[in-house]
């Protein structure tokens, strides 16, 4: 592949109908004003322009946009049963103490009272202590202060999703 081909994962998206396209994109995200931004701006030559789409879609989203976004999001520590994306995104709970386990859902808890939706981390990598002292940080932010903190949090969970899209091999 020279550097000016296109992945395959990204020239099957491109290639997709809009209705296929669009479920592709919610399964990354379920803000359907970041999925219709993204599918506006096709077709994509690199990794480097989706991304780039994703960042400046992230930028423009209303708190409702969030709001929906973060709804196909589960609980940290309780992954969506069948749904391999969250389980190895939150991979750092999975052998984690039922100490550990059991402080998390109670700060999930009084996150989602203080803020009125899930706590969302980009998990990918961290350890179960990491994501509990940042819900323990994160819950003293404003509500403002917050919303943008899980809009930058958001993007970042976009693109490795969106980085697995691209990488995909081409499919018949």
């Amino acid at each position: 592949m020279t550097s000016t081909s296109t992945p395959p994962g990204l020239a099957r998206f491109n290639a997709m109908e809009e209705h296929t396209a669009l479920a592709v994109l919610h399964e990354a995200c379920a803000s359907t004003a970041w999925g219709k931004r993204l599918l506006a701006a096709r077709p994509y030559t690199t990794a480097g322009e989706l991304y780039a789409a994703n960042d400046s879609a992230m930028a423009e989203l209303t708190a409702e946009d969030l709001a929906e976004a973060m709804a196909g999001h589960p609980p940290i520590g309780r992954p969506k049963p069948g749904d391999p994306t969250s389980a190895r995104e939150q991979r750092g709970m999975a052998g984690a103490s039922e100490e550990l386990k059991a402080e998390m859902l109670d700060l999930n808890l009084a996150y989602q009272e203080k803020f009125g939706h899930v706590f969302l981390i980009c998990a990918t990598g961290l350890t179960g202590e990491q994501m509990r002292d940042a819900v323990g940080e994160r819950i003293g932010n404003t509500p403002e202060r917050e919303r943008e903190i899980v809009r930058t949090e958001l993007g970042k969970i976009n693109r490795i999703r969106l980085a697995r899209l691209v990488e995909e091999d081409a499919r018949p």
